[in-house]
This record gives structure tokens, C-alpha cells and sequence, in this order.
């Protein structure tokens, strides 16, 4: 079904959106405060550079679905649904500035005072998480004198558009966001998006807004990580570009969501030591490698973000389910798990330990050398019996995914606080009256 839709700003993210969409049928108008923008529009031609992007415009015009207006009011009366695609800059000192936003969402709350018909906003600006709900429905309900949900709809739908490659990646992403509180709001637009090949994923207002930030922050690491890796791999006459193709080969660890899923720090015999011999070869060679050099920082950093969680509770007898560094394993070496323990018998605690693979007895080689090394007296807190250590904790701390969680929610009362410092699969999460809390999720 073809729709008719206006979009707000006629920038680089406005004029591709605007431009696409009227290739899939749709009427759209665009509108803009700046009338040679709007003049060009008009004339079939684009405010701005980008491939293809003249012919769509061209074509769509002459086809009579794309026409542009500084009218904001006639705008949102002609058409259904607004895009808003304004854009949202920084400010000195960082903060973003939504200057543009509001303005735009009183305007069209204004032309929706005057309108009958049910209208959808869709936000497609770049926006920090919980704008839709404090900025654009806030203002647009006080402009407009009506209710969100009744009189009209909010989603958010942020883009994903590369300047030189934008018309392909629009025409065909890799995955489509729409974010709504109502159902019948999404469907609407997922509507709009049904000939988008990548999986259309329905979410909340919240989660919408942070993909965005999320996939841009991810990114800005890879370039960050690859620079910095190339650069001492250049100093170390290693070939850079045939070490990186290799490495995006693989597509099981490397390039795949393996390891991104929040959790606690990493640990174990290679990723510490392996980063801390990375960074000290780079000081060797006079190497400023800021990115490599915080990783394990923001380890540590996490660790004690645990140790505050556990500390805030006010809890003093504790239960640990998992020593090693990753379950199925009995590697105690540079586990976060022994450091927090190590941590929290500081601040005074009582710890009990539960670890089926774990045995002080059965540990050898360096495994029982580093742990004799950290904490030595950690024998005297194993207990091999599952249901001692909870029955005798006030605080239950999941550290290991090799816990039975049936067996586990049967043990636990009411009155015992659950942190889950490994982010059990959601089927696999407790499910009961105790308080039940996650270190990053």
C-alpha cells in the first residue's frame, strides 16, 4: 500500500529518505525552512551531492510523487505520516543539541490541532535514548492539545546510511529499526519498509534510539582498533592488510557475535596476558596506542563495578556459584571470578564458593600455583554442596552458566538477592520472588 508522506529537513539523511521513499510509490513532500532547498526540490534536482541520488529525484518528480513545501502546516494536513530527519549536531562541550527537534515537533503539533485524521510521527534523527518520551511526544501532545495513541502515533526509526553509498544502503539494509509503544503504530511503518530485504526488527522507543549510538560507537572501535593495529604491526615488519583479511575471514569468533553480549570481565590464560604483551611491545617502540592500552582498563574497571554492586546490597553472607574463568573449565587462572572474591574477603565478607569443576585437590602446574599465589586460603571456602552455599548466603552471586537453573530456583527464598554476573539465556533466568539483578543488563 502506497502512502503519503512528509519529511522534515531536507538534508543529507531528509532528502535520501525523502527521495527513496517516492521510488517505492509513495507521495511524499518535503519540507524545509530553506527555500533553495526546496526550489531544487521542486525542480527535480537534489539540495545535496550523493550518487543517484539526481536520477531518483528526477525520475520521482517527474512521476509527480516527490514535491517539496516550506509550509509545514500544509504539509502535515496533505499527508499521513511525517518523517522527522532534522539534524541534531554536537555542541562544544559535546552535549547534543536538540535545537531543531523541538521546533519541528511544535509545528507539526500545531497542524494536528487542526487535523481529524489519525497522523504517525516517525523520529529518524540521531537522538539519545528517552527523546522520543521526554521531547517529541511531550511537545507534540502540548502543541497539538491531543494524546499520543489516540490522535496520533510516535515511532523511531533511526537510519543506517553511509555519505557515498546512502541510496543502496537505504534501498537495501541490512536491518530495519522500528521502535513503538503500540503495535498498530509499528505495523504501519514496517508496512512502508515490506520490500526491505534485512530482517525488520520491532522494538521500544528506548532500544531504537540506542542501536544508532550503539552501531556508531562500534564502528569508530573497529577503525580505532584496526589503525592501531596496523600501526604496530607496520613497526613489527609485519604485513598489515594480508593479517586483516585473514582475521575478517573467520567468521565464528572474529566478525560475529561472539563475545558481544554484555556480561563480566574477561579473564582466563590468553586475553590478559596477550593484551598486556601487545602493549608492552608497543612501548618498546615508542608506540601511542590509546585504544589497546585501555582494554584492559575498562576490565578492571568492570571488576570493581561488580565489587560496588555486590557492596551496595548490605549483604554480608555470600554465595558464589562459579570460581574459573569460564564454565566446563577449572582454570582458575586470572579469573575475575577469584579477583572478586579476593575483593569482597577485603571489604569483610563471608564467602562460600560452589564450582562442580573446581577441586583444590585436583588442580596442578600453574593453575594451582597462581591460585596458591592469590588467594591461598580460597580451600576453606570451596563447599561442593549446591544447596549449602545457597542455604547459607543472604546474597547469591551466578558467576558460572554451568549452573543448574532449575535446581538452583527450587534452593533460592524469597528474602536472597540474586546478582547475574554471566547474563543467563532469558529461559534460563531465575524466575522467582528474590531480588534478581544483572551487572549490565
Amino acid at each position: 500500500m502506497n502512502r503519503s508522506i512528509s519529511v522534515f529537513g531536507l538534508g543529507y539523511v531528509g532528502t535520501v529518505t525523502a527521495a527513496c521513499l517516492a521510488s517505492k510509490e509513495n507521495r511524499v513532500l518535503g519540507v524545509d525552512l530553506s527555500a533553495a532547498k526546496v526550489e531544487a526540490m521542486e525542480n527535480g534536482r537534489s539540495p545535496i551531492v550523493e550518487p543517484r541520488l539526481n536520477e531518483l529525484i528526477a525520475e520521482a518528480h517527474r512521476a509527480c510523487r516527490l514535491h517539496a513545501t516550506v509550509d509545514s502546516a500544509a504539509a502535515v494536513t496533505q499527508t499521513e505520516i511525517s518523517f522527522l530527519c532534522v539534524g541534531t549536531p554536537s555542541l562544544r562541550n559535546g552535549k547534543l543539541d536538540l535545537g531543531h527537534i523541538e521546533p519541528v515537533c511544535r509545528e507539526i503539533g500545531a497542524a494536528l490541532k487542526n487535523k481529524d485524521s489519525f497522523h504517525l510521527v516517525v523520529l529518524r534523527s540521531t537522538v539519545l535514548p528517552g527523546t522520543a518520551e521526554t521531547v517529541v511526544i511531550p511537545v507534540l501532545e502540548q502543541a497539538s492539545g491531543k494524546r499520543m495513541g489516540k490522535d496520533f502515533g510516535v515511532c523511531v526509526n533511526p537510519e543506517f546510511m553511509r555519505e557515498g553509498t546512502a541510496v543502496t544502503d537505504f534501498l537495501e539494509p541490512a536491518m530495519t529499526i522500528v521502535g513503538a509503544s503500540q503495535s498498530e503504530h509499528a505495523a504501519v511503518l514496517k508496512e512502508i519498509y515490506a520490500w526491505a530485504p534485512g530482517r525488520i526488527f520491532d522494538t521500544s522507543f528506548r532500544s531504537a534510539e540506542m542501536l544508532k549510538y550503539l552501531c556508531n560507537a562500534w564502528h569508530a572501535l573497529k577503525v580505532s582498533f584496526a589503525n592501531e593495529v596496523g600501526t604496530l604491526a607496520k613497526q613489527l615488519g609485519v604485513d598489515a592488510e594480508s593479517v586483516i583479511e585473514v582475521f575478517c575471514a573467520d567468521n565464528k569468533l572474529n566478525i560475529s557475535p561472539s563475545y558481544l553480549k554484555p556480561g563480566f570481565a574477561f579473564g582466563g590464560s590468553c586475553l590478559p596476558k596477550d593484551v598486556r604483551a601487545l602493549n608492552y611491545r608497543a612501548k618498546e617502540l615508542d608506540l601511542e596506542l590509546p585504544l589497546l592500552e585501555s582494554i584492559l582498563r575498562s576490565n578492571e574497571v568492570h571488576l570493581e563495578r561488580a565489587v560496588e554492586m555486590v557492596l551496595a546490597t548490605g549483604k554480608k553472607k555470600i554465595g558464589m556459584l562459579g570460581l574459573s574463568f569460564k564454565a566446563a573449565t577449572d582454570d582458575l587462572r586470572e579469573s575475575p571470578q577469584v579477583q572478586l572474591v579476593k575483593r569482597l574477603l577485603g571489604e569483610g565478607r563471608q564467602i562460600q564458593i560452589w564450582d562442580d569443576n573446581v577441586s583444590l585437590g585436583r588442580l596442578i602446574g600453574s593453575n594451582r600455583e597462581y591460585i596458591e599465589h592469590v588467594i591461598p586460603h580460597i580451600g576453606s571456602m570451596l563447599n561442593p554442596s549446591l544447596e549449602q552455599v545457597v542455604r547459607n548466603s543472604e546474597l547469591v552471586i551466578v558467576a558460572t552458566r554451568g549452573v543448574n537453573r532449575d535446581a538452583l530456583q527450587v534452593l533460592l527464598r524469597a528474602n536472597q538477592t540474586v546478582i547475574d554476573l554471566v547474563n543467563l539465556e532469558k529461559s534460563r533466568r531465575l524466575d522467582s520472588s528474590a531480588s534478581y539483578d544483572g551487572i549490565c543488563w
